[in-house]
């Protein structure tokens, strides 16, 4: 019952909107801070040579101050700003979806925890059970077992 609501489209808009206005108070009163985020649904652009890339763990943080708080945007589902990588200072304009932010946090203290389970993540569940659901259908049908035996066997 959590799942469903945490998921429910209504809680993630309401999540969705709430981000928006924290981002919006923290820029407009020069508040630094910095995004817990799924490094998987950013983007870089351009895209970041692969050794900077690679050292990234699946939730990376990202600082926003100086330049990079600066140069932030917000719309209605993203958040972009510039930013410089690695020992050569590798530039990128970094946009994420605003649901894939897990954490915003104003001086190493959290000030949001996003709950919500954003559509992409329900996408590939979805999909999961679709490809359980579609085995279950083949195997429910003893001639279709055949399929699924390895000939050499």
């Amino acid at each position: 019952m959590l799942h469903d609501a945490l998921s429910d489209a209504k809680f993630c808009e309401i999540m969705n909107d709430h981000i928006v206005d924290i981002l919006d108070y923290l820029l407009e009163k020069g508040i630094n801070f910095s995004i817990l985020t799924n490094v998987n649904e950013v983007n870089f652009n351009p895209e970041l040579p692969s050794q900077i890339k690679d050292s990234f763990k699946p939730i990376t943080m990202f600082v926003l101050a100086g330049y990079t708080f600066e140069s932030v945007a917000v719309d209605e589902e993203n958040i972009s700003f510039e930013a410089g990588f690695g020992h050569e200072n590798f530039g990128s304009l970094v946009t994420t979806p605003l649901l894939s932010i897990l954490q915003i946090i104003v001086e190493d203290t959290p000030i949001f925890i996003n709950l919500s389970i954003s559509t992409s993540v329900k996408q590939e569940k979805k999909q999961e059970k679709g490809v359980k659901k579609s085995m279950e259908a083949l195997l429910s049908n003893p001639e279709n077992e055949k399929l699924l035996k390895n000939p050499k066997s």
